[in-house]
């Protein structure tokens, strides 16, 4: 996902503040208004929201330097299982449920809303689309890496022929090990750099959406709660992606363009739910329907993104395999970011 897409993205995020602007409303706001106090809150879960999540997506990146967090260390996967549990939490426990509230709310019509279950629909369909997008970008990277580095590999292989010559003399050998290593090497990375642009996309979705309504809410009592919620939130959630970004090995200008992106997505969501705070009503068919959308849809990538290409393509490595113990942390420690973010929900 290059800086034109990221882009996209973020024009695309202000066209739909503009559907819930344009909305017609149903129902009262919130009784508990209180503007110039909520600014201030508004204000605070910018500046809060803004530190957790720089931090926790720079953490992984500038911990390569540490010997103890690099990605074939115990501490990495250790780490990355807890931010999983956090991830999936918030897919099961905090965004699913919100869709369903959104989209089975009284204001919305009888048909369809009523009669059938959109918001799960839509997050399964979500999650099969992620399969395929995952499927079918891998396979095209592999296929375009293959193309264009056919001349580069037979180089590479003559150099390493010479080198095992004046070293070895069984090169021949040693020479197609090497060669199978870089291949799986190569398959790895482009793996990664999948997972880590796709994971991207279903976070920065629901980050956006739960932006635009916390900047859109004039409740200081709804506000509080969510200004820890999402801080915790923002911070374990950076965690993850910053270790799917470490591992994907990315140059430094498109690292630098995700890591930005990441942290900038629900302040930016929170100023356009200021700007539009004064004509916004949460409850009008029009937003309703916006966010139960996005919402299914992101639980969708998020739940499909922390079962299967965090926690069990890290599980099945054979680092964590051979290590009986390392297996019990790591379970250990996937149950307690779970339980941590799933009881935030009591708040938020």
């Amino acid at each position: 996902m290059n800086l034109q897409n990221h882009l996209r993205v973020l024009i695309f995020c202000c066209f739909v503040a503009s559907l819930l602007v344009s909305a017609d409303n149903c129902g009262a706001g919130s009784d508990d208004s209180n503007k110039s106090r909520a600014l201030r809150l508004k204000l605070v879960a910018i500046a809060s929201i803004l530190i957790a999540g720089a931090v926790g997506v720079c953490l992984p990146i500038l911990g390569r330097s540490i010997s103890a967090l690099q990605p074939d260390k115990q501490i990495f996967f250790i780490v990355k299982a807890f931010a999983a549990g956090v991830i999936l939490a918030t897919g099961f426990v905090h965004v699913l449920p919100d869709a369903f509230d959104k989209l089975s709310s009284p204001c919305l019509k009888e048909n369809p809303w009523g009669h059938f279950p959109v918001a799960g629909f839509l997050a399964m369909m979500a999650a099969i689309g992620t399969l395929m997008v995952d499927t079918f970008a891998t396979t095209y990277y592999n296929r375009s890496q293959g193309e264009s580095t056919n001349g580069v590999k037979v180089d590479e292989e003559s150099s390493m022929e010479n080198v095992h010559v004046h070293t070895h003399a069984t090169h021949g050998h040693s020479h197609g090990s090497v060669s199978v290593l870089q291949e799986m090497n190569s398959t790895e990375l482009i793996r990664h750099r999948v997972i880590s642009q796709v994971l991207e996309l279903g976070i920065v979705v629901h980050s956006v959406i739960i932006g635009i309504s916390l900047g859109a809410s004039e409740s200081p009592s709804t506000i509080r709660p969510l200004v820890a919620a999402l801080s915790f939130h923002q911070f374990f959630e950076g965690m993850g992606l910053g270790g799917c970004i470490v591992q994907a090995k990315f140059k430094v200008r498109a690292m630098t363009v995700m890591v930005l992106f990441f942290f900038l997505t629900t302040p930016v969501g929170i100023t356009i739910g200021i700007g539009i705070s004064s004509v916004y009503n949460e409850n009008s068919p029009a937003a309703l329907i916006v966010e139960g959308i996005f919402n299914s849809v992101s639980s969708g990538i998020l739940i499909y993104m922390a079962l299967v290409d965090l926690l069990a393509a890290d599980f099945k490595n054979p680092i964590v395999q051979n290590n009986g113990k390392l297996q019990l942390c790591v379970n250990a420690f996937l149950l307690f970011g779970a339980g941590c973010m799933s009881l935030l929900a009591k708040w938020a």
